[in-house]
């Protein structure tokens, strides 16, 4: 051993006594202005496709808007887009002129926030600015244990957004699961929005399937917000819409719902979910032609009911093993189309919506480790402003798994300090920190100025990932990294119990409409 390393050696064993003081340190939370990373950091610097590729996917998407059109849509959409243009093939599809989706595009909005129940929680996703949050709609459990798959309940749906509400790299909550125990779709629309809601005060996203659920939802929310006016306001809570049945469908239903959130102030997701090789084509460009042109017709939708609405560019293809048919969410054609549905969205300059983090793996192992690493790495890089899926899901979006957002919280942060780069300055180029190491000082940088000083700010470190030693891996019980994440879970759901909405509000809430979860399950026993 060199006189330099046995140095190092020495004085790294000198301040294994302080190991716990230091990461006790870097639990404690930190100022967002000395933060490693932080919501909404710019990205943009993967791009799987060319400028001229994203011409001729935009192109090709006009092509097919204005002459293969959508089949099935309701009077009221047809009411509202014939005046502005439209016009109904012999097939009875409506076709969108060019003319169309330029004054649209010209109209769309720009630069809305996305509002959160706390203002510290607002998010700006505009430009390349990059948010992570949950989605999905799973109809199991999935047990870290045993593997073993149950049916997702009311209680679920609430505990997810409370675990959601303290895990710092997940900036947005959509709703994760189905709550199986509430077989009656509007006590599921009603609940599933109330849960959420309850269960973080972050921007919440969730659906529904009739317009009349969505209606008494808007009521509820007018009471949390404390009017219709604070809603219009500050509308925490954006409607995730399946406007469109892939290939080139509307769906009747939805678009009812469309257009209650937009005259309730709603802002609204565009959610086209082709699947390639089975709803869209299994070319992945031929994919991303279906999905931008559904996209943009439900885009003209909304701007033709109110010019200017808040409106997400959702654009959401998924993938097919074609092999099977199956859904592969976590395969790396899915890294590259969510990717080039970043750039599309930059394109046209609008906010845009992708999905990342769909593992195939039944449970949180190495497979979906892997598989959510490098499809957030893609993604996030290529700029996607909000990334939906991001954590706990599993089994091609069938699972969810709680300890799989302890253990995505990590994989997301990560991701952010590869969005955030390196910071190249006449300081951090280290010239003179340099020197002082090596001319007449100890030959290392372990106790330097500069390495103590960005120990928090430059370096992020996993909240759950093991980084011991071998030797004090042994030294406290081999733990394994699913346990630790098993601990987390159980930690926050004995202790955090938000209480947001005030008991007179819930009462009124309670009394308008039937909440399943009895409230003694919502608070910290005793």
């Amino acid at each position: 051993m060199s006189d330099v390393q046995q140095q190092v050696a020495t004085q790294q064993s000198g301040r294994r006594g302080g190991r716990a003081a230091r990461q006790a340190l870097r639990a404690a939370p930190l100022a967002r202005d000395v933060r490693p990373v932080n919501p909404g950091m710019a990205a943009g610097r993967y791009q799987p496709l060319s400028e001229a590729e994203v011409r001729k996917v935009h192109e090709a998407a006009l092509d097919v808007l204005a002459n293969i059109g959508l089949a099935d849509a309701i009077p009221s959409c047809l009411d509202y887009l014939l005046p502005k243009g439209c016009t109904l093939s012999p097939e009875g599809r409506l076709l969108f002129p060019r003319s169309l989706i330029d004054d649209t595009l010209a109209m769309a909005a720009r630069n809305f926030p996305l509002y959160a129940q706390d203002p510290q929680h607002d998010m700006e996703p505009w430009g390349k600015k990059v948010y992570f949050g949950t989605a999905g709609a799973a109809v199991y459990i999935v047990d870290p244990i045993t593997g073993e798959y149950r049916e997702s309940v009311s209680q679920d749906a609430y505990d997810i957004a409370r675990l959601v509400d303290t895990m710092e790299h997940i900036h947005f909550y959509q709703r994760t699961v189905v709550p199986r125990d509430l077989p009656d779709p509007m006590e599921m629309d009603v609940n599933t929005c109330y849960l959420s809601v309850a269960g973080t005060t972050k921007h919440v996203g969730t659906s529904w399937v009739h317009p009349d659920h969505l209606k008494k939802s808007l009521q509820m929310l007018h009471h949390i917000a404390g009017g219709e006016a604070e809603w219009r306001a500050r509308p925490f809570v954006s409607q995730s819409n399946c406007f469109v049945v892939p290939p080139l469908k509307f769906a009747a239903d939805a678009c009812g719902c469309l257009e209650v959130a937009v005259h309730g102030g709603m802002p609204v997701l565009l959610l086209s979910a082709g699947q390639a090789g089975a709803t869209a084509p299994a070319a992945l460009a031929g994919a991303l032609v279906q999905e931008v042109a559904e996209v943009l017709a439900g885009l003209a939708y909304v701007n033709a009911i109110k010019p200017g609405h808040p409106a997400i560019f959702g654009l959401w293809p998924f993938v097919s093993d074609l092999r099977s048919g199956a859904m592969s969410g976590g395969s790396p054609e899915q890294a590259l189309l969510s990717a080039a549905c970043a750039q599309m969205a930059h394109f046209y300059d609008l906010t845009g919506g992708t999905s990342s983090g769909i593992s195939d793996a039944k449970m949180p192992d190495a497979q979906a480790g892997a598989e959510k690493g490098y499809n957030h790495a893609l993604v996030g890089n290529a700029g996607a402003n909000l990334i939906y899926e991001a954590a706990g899901m599993h089994g091609s979006l069938l699972g969810f798994s709680l300890e799989g957002v302890v253990l995505d919280n990590d994989i997301i942060g990560a991701t952010q300090r590869t969005i955030k780069g390196i910071e190249v300055s006449d300081d951090t180029l280290s010239v003179d920190v340099i020197r002082g190491a090596v001319i007449g000082g100890p030959g290392h940088y372990l106790g330097s100025k500069q390495t103590l000083a960005m120990m928090q700010t430059e370096y992020i470190y996993p909240a759950i990932g093991d980084r011991l030693s071998p030797k004090e891996w042994n030294e406290v019980g081999r733990p394994k990294i699913i346990d630790r994440a098993i601990a987390k879970v159980h930690d926050v759901l004995a202790t955090h119990y938000p209480a947001h909405i005030p008991d007179e509000v819930d009462d009124r809430i309670r009394v308008e409409l039937p909440i399943a979860l009895p409230r003694e399950r919502m608070r910290r026993p005793g």
